[in-house]
């Protein structure tokens, strides 16, 4: 979010900044395009048609659901962060959660800024600042999740012949990530307990000579506040047995349609596999390529797939199904409330503006709920 604030305000020192973005989404199109000549350039693409035609289409649809009911519990989970902040309407969430998640599909992971400004535009009651620091919440705790469940699954997932000496080294990477997101945590929880202290420091040592130092000492400082609130949810265990359960709900919901997907392949995978698969697409999504990590979501979840055995031109297919079913049924509801006219585009471009960015830096930080 401060970067966010940061280049908002390069922008105004230097005019030419503002062709920046377009310069980083051609470099993200050029990427997107060479991971997916690297991924596809060894396959047969005649057998991964086959694949995708002899799939059961019916598995396949029912995996839509369960996404669909994941993005519903991803919305009840947003809700829950935002507690200590703000109240918000589930129906609001509901809408900025689709139609945040149909930008990442369209534009990559430059997309996720629409969601925590469209929610203010649906409730007015959410301040853009809490949207901001709520969302930051969030993807803390997804990645916690998956790498948590993806570290320990490593622990009993039993490996082909071929594949032992690369699930050795997965298992290092994945208790690797695992001890870093510890120590992530434990780093938040000591803020949130010491917030006023550390941002009372940090208002005293960093001085302000200029308009543009102040604004972002002003950012800095709003951010941090707003983030010490929303970390309330960690601090008190009602939030944070909410925030885990929808957590699991949501993840367990994503593993099982991906269980679905696979077995719309005749792929005879458990959860053990899936989970693994699972992890490995969630590092290739972090790419934010245009089209949802397209190219590196498929390579991963591809790479994942032929380490444990599956064929290189069915997994590509798998990949590819699995890709649009997870970024699909969301991008479909935020198409329907574009139309519908639920947002206004105008107006959103306008709450992502510079004057709207200044605006939600300089309003007063949230106080937390008494829960």
């Amino acid at each position: 979010m401060v970067e966010y604030f940061v280049s908002q305000a390069s922008v105004r020192a230097n005019p030419l900044s503002k062709y920046r973005k377009y310069i980083e989404f051609a470099a993200l199109v050029m990427l997107a395009v060479l991971i997916i000549w690297l991924f596809g350039r060894r396959l047969n693409w005649t057998e991964v048609k086959l694949a995708v035609q002899e799939s059961d289409w019916r598995l396949i649809l029912l995996a839509c659901v369960v996404v669909l009911l994941a993005y519903v519990w991803r919305a009840m989970r947003w809700r829950a962060f935002l507690k200590p902040l703000t109240p918000a309407k589930l129906s609001a969430v509901w809408v900025a959660t689709t139609v945040g998640f149909g930008a990442v599909l369209l534009v990559g992971r430059a997309g996720e800024v629409v969601r925590p400004v469209v929610l203010p535009m649906r409730d007015e009651r959410v301040r853009p600042a809490a949207s901001f620091v709520t969302i930051m919440i969030e993807r803390l705790y997804d990645t916690m999740t998956v790498m948590l469940v993806f570290a320990l699954n490593l622990l009993w997932l039993k490996p082909t012949a071929d594949s032992a000496a690369h699930l050795g080294r997965a298992r290092m990477i994945g208790f690797g990530l695992v001890a870093g997101l510890i120590v992530a945590v434990g780093l938040l929880i000591w803020f949130e307990k010491r917030s006023a202290s550390a941002i009372g420091w940090i208002d005293e040592r960093f001085s302000a000579h200029s308009p543009f130092r102040s604004r972002i000492k002003h950012a800095l400082l709003s951010t941090l506040e707003q983030l010490a609130a929303a970390l309330k949810v960690l601090s008190d265990i009602r939030l944070l047995t909410i925030s885990i359960f929808w957590s699991l709900l949501l993840w367990g919901s994503i593993a099982f349609a991906n269980l679905l997907v696979c077995r719309a392949f005749g792929i005879p995978f458990g959860f053990s596999q899936i989970l693994f698969v699972l992890g490995w697409s969630m590092i290739g999504s972090a790419v934010p390529t245009p089209g949802g990590a397209a190219g590196a979501f498929h390579a991963a979840t591809g790479a994942a797939l032929v380490l444990l055995g599956v064929g290189r031109d069915q997994a590509a297919a798998t990949s590819i199904i699995l890709h649009l079913v997870d970024f699909g049924p969301a991008a479909l509801f935020g198409l329907f409330y574009f139309l519908r006219g639920d947002i206004n585009v105008a107006r959103l471009r306008a709450l992502i503006s510079v004057k709207a960015v200044e605006h939600a830096v300089e309003e007063e930080p949230v106080v937390a709920e008494t829960v």
